[in-house]
């Protein structure tokens, strides 16, 4: 049996964080996992709060609804992404080199299991706008990030003369890395790797281009 946690009842030390903070997280990680192994159709108040060790009417006290829990948990493993992605971007490695490790880092997101949250929230999100609102914005904070390293990149990779603005270009990586993502959770590669190998060896030229045009 699963011993419950009342953080009402709790005194924290100095040094530990309040109760309140050990609850959330705690329900945070359930979620996180729940999401992940069981998707958001088979978690219950009762469920996410059994599996966190806490009382399951704390599910909403702290975030007032079930669906509040799962998307605060998606957002938060989102921000933990996108400190990863400005910390990448802010190397001083030249931009192509950048591209091929966030490449790289799709393989180690579906293994650690965040297209799955991040895809199951669409879903929830589908026929409510509020939260709807709340995917378009984790979208459009990947794409600031990368419109920003695409920018900073800008002496690299010289786009004149090909078919995309560096809007254009941000706009089709966001929805192709989105397809692949979708694509990879029921199983299918098909392709993925010529599309990477032929997109790596685009920016490739591009970079010999802008290389040559300095």
């Amino acid at each position: 049996m699963t011993k419950t946690v009342d953080s009402t009842s709790l005194r924290p030390h100095p040094a530990q964080p309040a109760p309140r903070e050990l609850a959330r997280a705690a329900l945070l990680d359930a979620a996180e996992r729940l999401l992940i192994e069981e998707g958001h159709a088979g978690i219950t108040t009762r469920k996410v709060a059994a599996e966190a060790g806490v009382n399951h009417g704390l599910v909403h006290y702290y975030f007032g609804s079930i669906e509040e829990l799962l998307f605060q948990a998606m957002e938060r493993y989102t921000e933990r992404l996108l400190d990863r992605q400005r910390a990448l971007y802010a190397t001083d490695m030249p931009f192509i080199e950048k591209w091929r490790q966030a490449m790289r880092f799709i393989d180690e997101d579906l293994e650690a299991g965040y297209p799955k949250i991040w895809a199951e929230l669409h879903a929830v999100a589908w026929n409510r706008p509020q939260f709807q609102q709340r995917i378009a914005q984790v979208h459009l904070q990947w794409r600031e990030i990368f419109g920003e390293a695409l920018l900073r990149a800008k002496d690299e990779l010289d786009f004149t003369d090909t078919p995309f603005s560096p809007d254009a270009f941000v706009a089709l990586v966001a929805t192709f890395n989105a397809g692949l993502l979708l694509e990879r959770l029921v199983g299918l590669d098909q392709g993925h790797r010529e599309l990477l190998d032929a997109m790596d060896g685009w920016l490739s030229a591009l970079a010999a281009r802008g290389k040559e045009s300095r």
